[in-house]
């Protein structure tokens, strides 16, 4: 099995909710990925989105825009974002990690290429965001071939037709935009969002997480009533973004990977309490 069906199913037999960070690859820095990775895995993180930088974020908001901006200044790209995961690997076998991204990058190096190199460095998942669903079929099968598998996307605009074709492909976890939009927007309605997901759970025949919004354990809590798994992105990179060191300010890269970690732990914490809380 892979990773994720591996750990959902974990979840599942203990009747608890995924936690799913989402950070991008080189920043806060590039000294700080991989340590913040493992802080995440720590503090209960059950699964890893590394966001890979690029160019034109055109479904993010401007926070990971931001992020994926200084990312690619220090040099960080596709490639550094697999060597992220190998070096990840040598410490945790077991972490499931999921790529996020955009289309362009993979097409430039070939989706076979792509898929191999991939699941050679350990990666067990890749969600494209600008990867329409009906035209994913020769990418999706270079990735079954490789044992890589193709995260999809459902928001509250998919069609019935859209979404019943996502349900029958869908692969490790169905992703459910809560709103339409950009990453980071601050107008989560967790009430529509858990209707909605309680719909799509019972058409979905993989897990159903839901991102976009998710700032703090409340908020995590909330969408956690209907969904089997939350993700958290835009705050945890700001959070992450206030330790950069001052241009002013001489940081050594242990001490720069070492603010992201204890940032990435104070902030993940509560977001894990939350979820095992009684309900």
């Amino acid at each position: 099995m892979n990773r994720i069906d591996t750990r959902f199913a974990a979840l599942k037999a203990h009747s608890r909710k995924a936690l799913v960070p989402f950070i991008t690859a080189g920043d806060p820095s590039l000294a700080a990925t991989v340590p913040v990775m493992h802080a995440l895995a720590a503090a209960g993180a059950d699964v890893i989105e590394l966001g890979v930088p690029f160019s034109d974020p055109m479904a993010d908001g401007p926070t990971i825009q931001r992020s994926s901006e200084r990312a690619i200044a220090r040099g960080a790209g596709l490639s550094y974002a697999l060597r992220c995961v190998a070096e990840f690997r040598q410490r945790d076998a077991d972490t499931p990690v999921v790529l996020m991204g955009y289309l362009n990058p993979i097409e430039i190096r070939g989706s076979a290429r792509f898929a191999a190199e991939a699941v050679a460095a350990g990666v067990d998942g890749v969600l494209l965001v600008d990867l329409p669903p009906e035209e994913a079929a020769e990418l999706r099968a270079d990735f079954a071939a490789a044992g890589l598998q193709l995260i999809l996307l459902a928001s509250p605009t998919t069609t019935d037709a859209r979404l019943a074709l996502l349900c029958d492909d869908a692969q490790g976890y169905l992703y459910y935009v809560s709103f339409a939009g950009v990453t980071g927007a601050d107008r989560l309605d967790a009430v529509a969002a858990n209707e909605r997901l309680r719909e799509i759970r019972l058409r979905s025949r993989v897990p159903v997480v839901a991102g976009f919004g998710i700032k703090d354990a409340a908020s995590a809590s909330a969408m956690a009533r209907e969904a089997e798994g939350v993700v958290v992105g835009s705050a945890l990179v700001a959070a992450l973004a206030e330790t950069q060191a001052q241009p002013a300010v001489a940081a050594s890269a242990e001490t720069d990977a070492a603010a992201a970690v204890a940032a990435a732990t104070a902030f993940l914490t509560p977001l894990r309490q939350a979820l095992d809380a009684p309900t």
